[in-house]
């Protein structure tokens, strides 16, 4: 897939960043990239290579023959109706499980692949939809966004949570668990961490931190992929690692210098860096190795 970059400023893409994480809604955002842009028709045509063409999402595809699938499976032990897209490799082998955490859109095609790519590095992988409770992920992604602000962090946190259990007890489990996060997602594994010892390994990209009175709880070895420009996520990065380092913590920092935030959403021409998430990706595997141990090849 080509990395070819389009011609939107820095000043564009923090615009954007701040619209898809609630700063604004939608009529203030095109306001104010009309604004940015000159016209109200250059704003239109930076519009879509800012927004998710989930056409882009299928690099495994929905019907890979390696795979079996189940959706909407039932994920017990918190709130109702909490189901996941679940795709592990043909065969009775048993794998290491891997839950896959949306960012603030919801369980979108593009997460629906990143399941599909985790399962065939060769793990029983569990993409979650936290919002399938209030009735699953929407496909307008504004009413997504809109939908993730109202669930509270801490909530959002016991279902994952519920998931990590669940795939540690799976029949097709090796009963070691690791979780990776994107975005909203990111800041859930760090978050997660803090109150579930099932999780063996969590890999936040990009995510937000959590306070240092919740780093104390934390078992699982972290893996943390920072995006160069994301600086509003950045940010946290210092008083996070200090204290990790404080309570002992086993745990890895990654930044990737000169690349956006959503570096590793192929799906978005705008801030999709393909050499980045190449990099972060193959760590990623690396560490879950070493973690919860090698997977079994596909049959």
């Amino acid at each position: 897939m080509s990395d070819r970059k389009p011609a939107i400023s820095d000043a564009v893409i923090q615009l954007y960043d701040r619209f898809t994480h609630g700063a604004m809604d939608r009529r203030a955002f095109m306001e104010r990239l009309t604004k940015l842009a000159g016209s109200t028709a250059a704003a239109s045509a930076l519009l879509p290579m800012l927004q998710n063409d989930y056409a882009r999402a299928e690099t495994v595809k929905p019907d890979d023959p390696r795979l079996v699938y189940e959706d909407k499976l039932a994920i017990p032990g918190s709130d109702a109706g909490l189901t996941g897209y679940l795709v592990t490799a043909k065969g009775a082998a048993k794998r290491p499980a891997l839950v896959m955490i949306h960012e603030n859109r919801g369980l979108n095609p593009h997460i629906r692949d990143m399941t599909r790519r985790g399962a065939l590095a060769g793990y029983l992988t569990l993409g979650i939809d936290a919002l399938s409770p209030e009735g699953g992920t929407p496909t307008d992604e504004d009413k997504a966004r809109d939908m993730i602000g109202q669930l509270t962090p801490d909530k959002a946190a016991a279902r994952i949570a519920a998931a990590v259990r669940l795939l540690a007890s799976h029949p097709q489990s090796t009963g070691k668990v690791g979780a990776i996060g994107f975005c909203w997602g990111g800041g859930q594994v760090n978050r997660v961490a803090s109150i579930e010892p099932a999780l063996g390994a969590g890999i936040a990209y990009y995510g937000s931190q959590v306070p240092a009175d919740r780093v104390a709880g934390i078992k699982a070895a972290l893996m943390l992929h920072y995006a160069g420009k994301d600086e509003r996520i950045n940010a946290g990065i210092p008083a996070y690692k200090t204290a990790l380092e404080a309570a002992g913590k086993t745990f890895e920092i990654h930044l990737y210098e000169g690349v956006d935030h959503a570096f590793n959403n192929d799906t978005n021409a705008a801030r999709f860096n393909a050499e980045a998430a190449a990099l972060a990706w193959s760590r990623s595997l690396a560490f879950l190795a070493r973690h919860l141990g090698t997977p079994p090849a596909l049959g």
